[in-house]
């Protein structure tokens, strides 16, 4: 497996964990561009080059992530080019991601919901759960200290799920539709799924309104902790 980067590796304060180039931006591109406003070092990784996409390719593929990391003030964007639909939660794929978080450090780690149905995010889910558990054991077969990370949240991709934690993303919504479109193979040719569709933006905007209602917001971003949350008075 090797790592290609954009941007230098230092300690993150956030880290999106991306089956696929755009997911990130999708799930929680809103989310990464409010923490960056607010001064924090932000990154995604994604596991494959999307390969397996009925459109654009790998390079494209390379490229647009390349400008929205940009876009997004990325501190860093990495890709482990693992095979493109076959992300699974074994020793070598595990032990892979938890050398980079503890690489990263990152403190808030976001990842995508395992309820879904594309099989990668499902894979995704699984084995960055594991590697968070494996980045911390002293133990485990990897280099550098151990690293705990302090919250994992699972954002919504294909599929609903029940939030428990909502960020509101209200003025950030051209920098997340920015991020979006600059993965132009994917959404401005032909439609091939609900998601790689030129209507993803109508549609996502749909969603993150519908969340919105509940914390007076325009529109917000969705994830679920599986832990609870600290909430300070």
């Amino acid at each position: 497996m090797s790592l290609v980067t954009f941007g230098e590796r230092v300690s993150l304060d956030i880290l999106c964990i991306a089956p696929h180039p755009d997911d990130a931006e999708i799930g929680c591109g809103g989310s990464l561009a409010r923490a960056k406003s607010e001064g924090k070092l932000t990154g995604i990784l994604e596991l494959t080059l999307g390969e397996m996409g009925s459109l654009g390719t790998s390079a494209i593929r390379l490229q647009e992530a390349r400008v929205a990391a940009e876009i997004l003030g990325l501190s860093f964007r990495g890709n482990l080019r693992w095979q493109d639909g076959g992300i699974q939660d074994s020793d070598i794929f595990r032990l892979g991601l938890a050398q980079v978080i503890r690489d990263l450090k990152p403190s808030t780690l976001l990842v995508p919901h395992e309820t879904d149905r594309h099989p990668d995010h499902v894979g995704a889910a699984k084995v960055a759960t594991s590697a968070v558990h494996f980045a911390g054991l002293r133990k485990a077969k990897l280099t550098g200290e151990p690293h705990k990370v302090a919250r994992v949240l699972y954002y919504q991709g294909n599929a609903p799920i029940e939030a428990n934690v909502l960020v509101n993303v209200s003025g950030f919504m051209d920098i997340w539709a920015a991020a979006i479109m600059a993965h132009t193979s994917q959404f401005t040719g032909e439609a091939v799924s609900e998601t790689v569709s030129p209507e993803i933006l109508e549609r996502r905007k749909a969603r993150m309104m519908y969340w919105g209602t509940f914390i007076g917001a325009r529109y917000a971003e969705s994830f679920q902790s599986l832990l609870p949350l600290e909430f300070g008075l």
